[in-house]
């Protein structure tokens, strides 16, 4: 039986974007410097590195369906942050936000990382930006490096 599984060697000329909210800044920022940092530290070239802002986490999807559907990225990730409030705002912008990542992952077949951290609180958030959880940002991006090279195996 043959044993196949990625590793964190980007392909060899891979592009990779980042499709970041504007929307909590604070976080986000954080979040993207992470995945930034992780991806060149495994070698990808700074110019193979694409950021891409939009407004907030309910726009992420389309961006990154358009980056996935152009065919120029290996792989996508998509990093946000939706804290709760005291509406069902908030159900709403995550779970359609992480739904449709996940429906641009299977129509496309492009590696998609969901980094959109939904939490209840803002420190929920800065223990998941190079807190006490660590950065979802840089685990994000060692997501994609890992099924980029998976899928080039397959």
């Amino acid at each position: 039986m043959a044993h196949i599984e990625g590793d964190l060697r980007p392909p060899v000329g891979a592009r990779i974007a980042i499709v970041a909210s504007r929307w909590n800044p604070r976080i986000v920022d954080v979040l993207v410097d992470g995945a930034r940092r992780t991806l060149l530290a495994h070698g990808l070239d700074p110019e193979a590195v694409d950021v891409v802002r939009v407004p907030g986490a309910w726009e992420i999807p389309v961006a990154v369906s358009y980056l996935a559907e152009a065919g120029d990225h290996a792989a996508v990730i998509a990093l946000g942050c939706v804290v709760r409030g005291q509406t069902r705002h908030f159900e709403h912008v995550a779970d359609r936000c992480a739904e449709g990542l996940m429906r641009v992952m299977l129509d496309t077949g492009v590696p998609v990382a969901n980094g959109v951290l939904a939490v209840d609180r803002h420190a929920d958030a800065e223990a998941r930006a190079d807190g006490a959880h660590g950065n979802k940002g840089e685990e994000a991006a060692l997501v994609v490096l890992e099924m980029a090279n998976l899928l080039e195996k397959l």
